[in-house]
């Protein structure tokens, strides 16, 4: 006789959508004791929750959505840091291949992180006001950096509902604001070659001369920023102009591939694989006018600027907030492709267009030594509670 199927593990979990993203949020301390830390038990339990592998690119066995934007977990606990109240860890889950991605933020989940750490009991009782806004002071884990949540409270609960409209989510929420301090990614320069434009060589499927250029900034996500004429494009695509194009995503991944390279931030070409999340690439244009997603008509005179994002391997429904924060802060710095595609000169912040509508961002940058170092970056997203309750997952995925 067969042994019967040990009973399927229960974990709390809140899912959630922050921005134009959503995912599984849950408690350190509430994971199997070989899940609380980094590792293989860790990863293969996070992958069977979301639904990954799945060769199926459906995720129908799992909560997440087979998108870059839905497969996706967030980790909280208490910081045992005085300075911050909640530890925020992300990870992206590859839809079809068997490992997450640890090596970036998610900035639209970020606008999750306060509403859902007040929820779940994780911010301490007096830094909440019965009304107004909480500051939610967050550790972000993946790249070391502070955030800064202000969070709507009314009647001592968190505020979901509000008449704040972001591109990109369907219906209207409560606005969130976010502050992502000292928001250059990594150890390095916010430049890592020092240049705000660089010359990159790369193989003629990318560019027929075989050079291309691009800025290369780590600011809320290392991205590698190109203009949208030099690929042939306009700046207007939605996302069926690029991912139903076979030839064109593997052209933005290989010119992915290089531009990483180039960051230092993988060692051989081949790496990129296994490094989906990051390096971001984006493509740039002046502004004009374009119909978005959902049919509403941009204007020209909307937008500074006009940006569209590739993530996870596909050109991205609306855009990452951590790529937000790089269109901002380079925007921000004179002489970047960015900077020159919204009409050059100096400026603290743009509205740009992608390709569900349009968005604003600000930054504060200066020049330090002949370096340039950003103080802050800012942006509005909403957040709001889907689903909480327990999340059931096979026992024999953690033992």
């Amino acid at each position: 006789m067969t042994a019967p199927f040990a009973p399927q593990l229960r974990i709390p979990a809140i899912y959630m959508r922050g921005g134009t993203s959503k995912g599984v949020f849950l408690r350190v301390q509430d994971l199997p004791e070989a899940a609380r830390v980094p590792g293989e038990a860790r990863d293969a339990l996070l992958m069977r929750i979301v639904g990954s592998p799945d060769p199926y690119a459906k995720h129908t066995d799992g909560m997440g959505g087979a998108t870059s934007s839905t497969s996706k977990v967030v980790l909280l606990c208490e910081s045992e840091s005085p300075e911050h109240d909640v530890d925020y860890l992300f990870g992206q889950v590859s839809i079809d291949s068997p490992f997450v991605d640890w090596s970036g933020n998610c900035g639209n989940l970020s606008s999750a992180v306060g509403p859902c750490a007040i929820e779940m009991g994780i911010v301490p009782a007096e830094r909440i006001p019965a009304d107004g806004d909480a500051e939610v002071r967050i550790w972000q884990a993946n790249i070391g950096k502070t955030i800064v949540a202000r969070v709507p409270m009314a009647n001592g609960q968190v505020q979901e509902s509000g008449d704040f409209e972001l591109d990109g989510v369907t219906f209207p929420a409560a606005e969130v604001g976010l502050s992502f301090m000292d928001p250059a990614a990594g150890e390095g320069s916010m430049f890592p070659t020092g240049n705000v434009v660089d010359e990159l060589e790369v193989p003629e499927q990318v560019a027929a001369s075989g050079r291309i250029r691009a800025t290369l900034i780590n600011a809320g996500i290392p991205t590698i920023f190109v203009d949208a004429g030099d690929l042939g494009y306009s700046g207007t695509e939605l996302q069926d102009d690029i991912n139903g194009d076979p030839t064109a995503l593997a052209r933005l991944e290989t010119l992915r591939a290089h531009g990483a390279l180039h960051m230092g931030l993988i060692k051989h070409l081949d790496e990129a694989v296994t490094r989906q999340h990051t390096p971001k690439v984006a493509f740039v244009a002046p502004a004009r006018g374009y119909t978005a997603s959902s049919g509403k008509q941009i204007a020209a005179d909307e937008v500074d600027l006009l940006v569209r994002a590739m993530s996870m391997g596909k050109l991205h429904h609306a855009m990452m907030g951590t790529a937000a924060v790089a269109i901002g802060v380079a925007a921000a710095v004179p002489g970047t492709l960015v900077n020159l595609a919204a009409g050059g000169g100096a400026r603290n912040s743009v509205v740009f267009g992608h390709p569900s509508g349009t968005l604003r961002v600000g930054a504060r940058v200066e020049e330090v030594e002949g370096s340039w170092v950003a103080t802050e970056a800012t942006m509005s997203r909403s957040a709001r509670i889907l689903m909480e309750g327990k999340v059931r997952v096979p026992a024999e995925v953690t033992a």
